[in-house]
């Protein structure tokens, strides 16, 4: 019998669920990021230079970007690694990467891509000094074995940051449940032309593990020190680990 696997609120084959993802991001690939500013009223911008001031990462280190798509994330490592460092930029889909490479080449901004799968990274054990996963982790199939590659990946006393829809503060959930389920489809079938692959964004936030258990699941993986830092009232949530 096949293992399952949450596709939203669906069970769904694992073998299944990679395809289903890489079919959502086929379809929003090209209004992803004007996507990104409408549903977060820019708070996403801000949402991630928390995580690249908090990664602590200095001049001239490796960062490991993983399930980058468009670049954000990767772009703001670079200018703080410097003309010394090196940060590379995986996505599991090419859409996506796509977008993400050819948007950081028009700003002179030249690094490493890979297609690739988190869960079985080609890099060499201890290669990178952080490694940051923005709004990825939950698209993942067994995220307990991505989380192992990524600490795998890490040079000792490297830091894994993980930046993910979590669960909100109880007083806004009512709110923020009809802003996913009725607001988030309507606007993603007027911007990107597919409310479907937006509902299902909005079902894989909820199926995602809440701050303590995937504080928890990190722990299980063998990161250290793992904390959290809630943003935006816990509708986002910023976890970091360390490797020993």
């Amino acid at each position: 019998m096949k293992n399952t696997t949450d596709f939203g609120f669906e069970q769904v084959p694992e073998d299944e669920k990679q395809r289903r993802v890489a079919g959502v991001f086929d379809s929003v690939s090209s209004r992803y990021d004007v996507m990104n500013d409408l549903m977060s009223a820019g708070l996403h911008r801000y949402w991630k230079r928390f995580t690249v001031e908090t990664s602590m990462v200095r001049p001239g280190e490796r960062v490991l970007d993983v399930a980058g798509g468009t670049g954000d994330l990767a772009r703001l490592f670079a200018r703080r690694t410097g003309d010394a460092g090196n940060v590379v930029l995986t996505d599991i889909n090419a859409a996506m990467l796509g977008i993400g490479r050819d948007r950081l080449v028009d700003e002179g901004l030249v690094m490493p891509v890979a297609q690739c799968n988190a869960e079985s990274l080609p890099f060499a054990s201890g290669s990178f000094d952080c490694v940051s996963v923005g709004f990825g982790l939950r698209n993942m199939t067994r995220k307990e074995a991505a989380l192992t590659e990524m600490r795998r990946v890490l040079k000792p006393g490297g830091r894994l940051l993980v930046l993910e829809f979590s669960r909100v503060a109880k007083p806004l959930s009512a709110l923020y449940d009809a802003y996913s389920f009725q607001m988030l489809p309507r606007l993603g079938q007027l911007v990107a032309g597919d409310g479907e692959s937006y509902r299902y964004l909005a079902e894989s936030i909820r199926m995602h593990p809440d701050q303590e258990a995937l504080k928890q699941m990190m722990v299980d993986s063998g990161f250290d020190r793992v904390d959290y830092f809630n943003l935006s009232a816990g509708i986002i949530a910023l976890h970091r680990g360390l490797k020993y």
